[in-house]
Formats: structure tokens, C-alpha cells, sequence
């Protein structure tokens, strides 16, 4: 209930990291998000400063995203912000980094087509409350 929600629009950094765990699958990336913004003074647009999230999915989406999405494609992430705060190392340096655990990733839509082909899973367990309900 007090999560930071964000979506961000950016483009796949790097491979996307897919491992099958004892949770269910998962999957992570690198996510760059650039803004632009309108220089008045040399009246041209300018991209800003690049930031980069790491993004992890869960379950079907990380199979989904795994089937899916290459780097350099362009993406609508939404999902929880997590920052963490490293403990400083052996020479005093703090590390900070940003997390987005996703809800939901996309194609930027903006930015090319997209063909999206639904999966139809048998294995679900409901499926098979269902049929023996039903049978």
C-alpha cells in the first residue's frame, strides 16, 4: 500500500539475466532512461544525463520478458522503486542503487510496432480445479 509506483521509458541495457530458482522463474536487466529536453539557447533537442535501473521480474513475467524483449529495444516498465544504500566499502565510498521490481513490461509503442501473441498455459493449477469441477 505505501510502495513507490514508477513507470519508466527507456530502452534494455543488457541481456536479460533468466534463471530458473526454487521461487519460480526470474529475470533481470539493466534498464537506460534518458530524458530529452528542449534547449532554448541552441534551439536543438539534447539528451540529459542517462540513468540506469536494475529491473527484476517474477514468474510468468520473467518467462514472458525472457521470450520477448532484446537489448537495445525500447520499454514501458512499471512497478515498485527500491533504493538501496550499500554499506560504505573499505575506502569509504557508499554505493546507491535503484531497483524497479516490475508489474508489468511493454514495448514503447512510440517507438516501433510490436506483435503480441498470447500464451495459453495448460499447466496452470487452476486449470485443473476447473476440469475436475466440470468433468
Amino acid at each position: 500500500m505505501y510502495d513507490t509506483q514508477v513507470t519508466l521509458v527507456g530502452h534494455v541495457a543488457t541481456q536479460i539475466d533468466y534463471k530458473e530458482t526454487v521461487n519460480g522463474p526470474s529475470a533481470r536487466f539493466r534498464f537506460a532512461v534518458t530524458p530529452r529536453y528542449f534547449d532554448r539557447r541552441k534551439d536543438v533537442w539534447t539528451d540529459g544525463t542517462t540513468s540506469f535501473y536494475t529491473v527484476w521480474a517474477r514468474r510468468t513475467l520473467a518467462v514472458n520478458l525472457a521470450g520477448s524483449v532484446s537489448v537495445g529495444e525500447p520499454l514501458v516498465v512499471h512497478g515498485r522503486l527500491r533504493v538501496r544504500d550499500d554499506p560504505p566499502d573499505g575506502e569509504g565510498n557508499r554505493r546507491v542503487s535503484a531497483e524497479i521490481d516490475a508489474t508489468a513490461i511493454g514495448h514503447d509503442l512510440n517507438r516501433g510496432t510490436a506483435a503480441f501473441r498470447r500464451v495459453v498455459r495448460t499447466d496452470h493449477p487452476l486449470m485443473d480445479t476447473q476440469k475436475a469441477a466440470v468433468g
